[in-house]
């Protein structure tokens, strides 16, 4: 926390409310009723809780890329076999506050699932994979670049020195822009990933250009058909629908169709930059093709779509934060920074699920490991209740009875041993620890 200058400067200290907010979901209460109850000893009040998430100085991305690479350096690297290919994904979902009018930077989005606009941000999210994990490492809550699209502006009063005002100028760039900054962010080669997937939305020439000069990172992406986009192939310029049509297809069904090396212009250096498109059968609609394109040549068509087969786990990301750790559900957070916090200890509860999964014996999905939590945090509580009135039982009959303590000792063993078998093994590993 302290390189991420996330520090105490009064009152209690920020562990302990990181600690405290990360466990809400797994408690199944929200901060009122979790408060109001009173179980929990020592608990922060709401004012402290919203200064922690309000502070402009705490640098949340930095806090996130340096839990995510620690874990992947030191956990996921040594199980992963050098032969294994690692990937960043790059991919954004919607940041819905539908019902919400004074949110800072809150805008007018499009959700590309639904095809309707909502009130809310584009979550741009940049993650690692080896296939069978998942960790995000940056994001960024994207609002409109066009100001008429913008329901609340950006708060005049943040000093324009603290990362939290460079957070919320980043959030009115366009999207081909802040991606940048997120992989500003990370070492893929510390990562050891050395492929950048992403679809159809980033895919522009220029981005991948970049991407491949300047941070040394084959691309492999999906294709959309833009008439203002052009592929060089035998000395003549083809949009993707020109190119299809000129290629030679496979007969039958076959689901990969074509693949043809073509120019995509010159890079900043000068060179010309060649990449592959691989023409492949849409499965949903069999007349229809999709175009995936990679710039790394080496590789087989079929090893291309499988790597970009690993673009589908941050989809399964997005839907395990909303739908089980409480994205934009928690809080009703107004200013930016808030978001950005609350968003951060989300991608971390995460983290924790997805590091369960793969050390499991047995396989469970992140939606079973998160009620298994939840169901654990539940059995903490009531044993600790039960060892609390035993604790008070064995005192009273000491006082009132004037058994011995051999006598005492006997009567909880015989009370214990006609205990139910689960409840016998909670009670058992509580007094242990």
């Amino acid at each position: 926390m302290h390189q991420a200058n996330i520090r105490k400067e009064s009152g209690l200290s920020p562990l302990f409310l990181f600690q405290f907010i990360f466990s809400l979901v797994f408690q199944g209460k929200n901060l009122y009723r979790t408060l109001e109850s009173g179980r929990i000893d020592n608990a922060p009040s709401k004012d402290a809780i919203c200064r922690f998430l309000n502070r402009p100085t705490f640098n949340w991305r930095k806090f996130l890329v340096t839990i995510s690479s620690f874990l992947i350096k030191t956990r996921l690297l040594p199980l992963t076999s050098e032969g294994r290919a690692r990937v960043l994904i790059l991919d954004d979902s919607t940041y819905s506050r539908n019902r919400s009018k004074s949110v800072e930077l809150l805008s007018r989005v499009h959700d590309h699932s639904t095809n309707r606009y909502l009130k809310g941000f584009r979550m741009l999210t940049l993650g690692w994979s080896d296939g069978g994990t998942f960790l995000p490492l940056a994001f960024s809550l994207l609002s409109s670049d066009k100001e008429k699209n913008r329901y609340q502006g950006l708060n005049q009063r943040i000093d324009k020195r603290t990362v939290g005002y460079r957070r919320r100028k980043e959030a009115i760039q366009k999207s081909t822009e802040t991606m940048f900054s997120l992989l500003d962010q990370v070492n893929p080669f510390q990562l050891c990933a050395s492929t950048l997937l992403f679809d159809s939305w980033f895919a522009f020439p220029v981005v991948i250009k970049r991407v491949l000069t300047e941070y040394h990172l084959h691309v492999v992406c999906m294709l959309k058909n833009m008439h203002r986009v052009y592929y060089t192939y035998n000395g003549s310029e083809y949009t993707l629908g020109q190119l299809y049509k000129v290629l030679r297809k496979k007969r039958g069904r076959a689901k990969i169709l074509s693949s043809v090396v073509v120019g995509l212009g010159k890079a900043q250096n000068g060179n010309d930059v060649l990449v592959k498109i691989i023409f492949v059968r849409d499965r949903n609609r069999s007349k229809k093709w999709l175009a995936i394109l990679t710039t790394n040549l080496e590789l087989s068509d079929e090893e291309v779509i499988r790597i970009y087969g690993k673009r589908w786990e941050i989809e399964c990301f997005f839907k395990v934060t909303k739908s089980h750790l409480h994205l934009a559900k928690e809080f009703q957070c107004r200013s930016y920074d808030a978001l950005t916090a609350h968003t951060t200890i989300v991608f971390v509860r995460y983290i924790m699920l997805a590091l369960s999964a793969r050390e499991e014996k047995d396989p469970k999905t992140l939606g079973e490991l998160f009620y298994l939590c939840c169901d654990e945090i539940e059995d903490i509580r009531f044993t600790e209740a039960v060892l609390l009135i035993i604790d008070l039982f064995a005192s009273s009959f000491s006082k009132e009875f004037l058994l011995s303590e051999e006598q005492i000792q006997h009567f909880l063993d015989t009370f214990f041993e006609q205990l139910p078998a689960f409840l016998k093994s909670s009670l058992q590993k509580r007094a242990v620890a």
